[in-house]
């Protein structure tokens, strides 16, 4: 790893991340991206929920949580994107506990959207082509291990057919130069990271870890979906002392 976040700060108050890029921090000067975005065909497969429906939430995990929390605030329907924790010990799901990588949960990102603006398709597009690579398996950018894996936590079996549909055709496609190895699977728990990793990129956008990884994913997010975009993110409401 190319870098660590150290916590530190009062309990219950906003905590200090101290981003430690040593060398690698040199060698951003005129990098534009780490990962770059792919322009990715629409799921096949039709919308997995009546459209109906105000309101449907999926929870992601692409690495770090920052970046992913960042692409989806900036899309027009999503109402929430809460940074946390999926897919292992609910007793062992905070910052400390999860960035041993023994726990079996992910940083994952909780996206609230309203499938009449935005549909669960073009968040699955949106998650595959640029909040980060799917090929890569227990690590994303410069952060390695099974907290930074790639996986859909389903909250319907609707929604987990219709990932597992689009993870196919993709692949069938040859749409990447690697297989994916996204995994899908049912939501059983999903718990909220601490206030001081809410909002982390739009706060900190000259952390260096942000602009190199982060900063680059709303970017190409703007690009690639100029119509589902959004210049003004829709931030986490985090309460005061928390």
């Amino acid at each position: 790893m190319f870098k660590t976040r150290t916590i530190a700060g009062p309990l219950g108050g906003a905590a200090l991340v101290a981003l430690v890029v040593g060398a690698f921090a040199l060698s951003l000067a005129g990098a534009k991206s780490a990962e770059p975005a792919i322009a990715l065909p629409a799921p096949a497969l039709g919308e997995a929920t009546d459209s109906a429906a105000a309101e449907e939430k999926v929870v992601l995990a692409g690495g770090c949580f920052w970046g992913v929390q960042a692409v989806f605030q900036h899309v027009k329907g999503v109402t929430e994107a809460m940074s946390g924790y999926a897919g292992g010990d609910k007793d062992a799901a905070s910052y400390e506990q999860v960035s041993t990588g023994r726990t079996g949960n992910a940083e994952s990102v909780e996206v609230t959207f309203d499938p009449r603006v935005v549909s669960y398709g073009t968040i699955l597009q949106i998650y595959f082509s640029v909040a980060h690579n799917p090929t890569e398996l227990n690590s994303q950018g410069p952060d390695s291990g099974s907290q930074y894996r790639s996986e859909i936590f389903a909250e319907s079996e609707a929604q987990k057919r219709v990932a597992e549909a689009y993870i196919a055709q993709l692949d069938a496609a040859k749409a990447f130069s690697a297989p994916i190895v996204t995994r899908v699977e049912p939501l059983r728990g999903f718990t909220p990271a601490e206030a001081y990793h809410q909002n982390y990129a739009t706060l900190n956008p000259d952390s260096p870890y942000i602009a190199y990884n982060d900063a680059p994913k709303v970017e190409n997010l703007s690009r690639l979906f100029p119509g589902a975009f959004r210049k003004k993110p829709q931030l986490v409401a985090v309460a005061a002392g928390d």
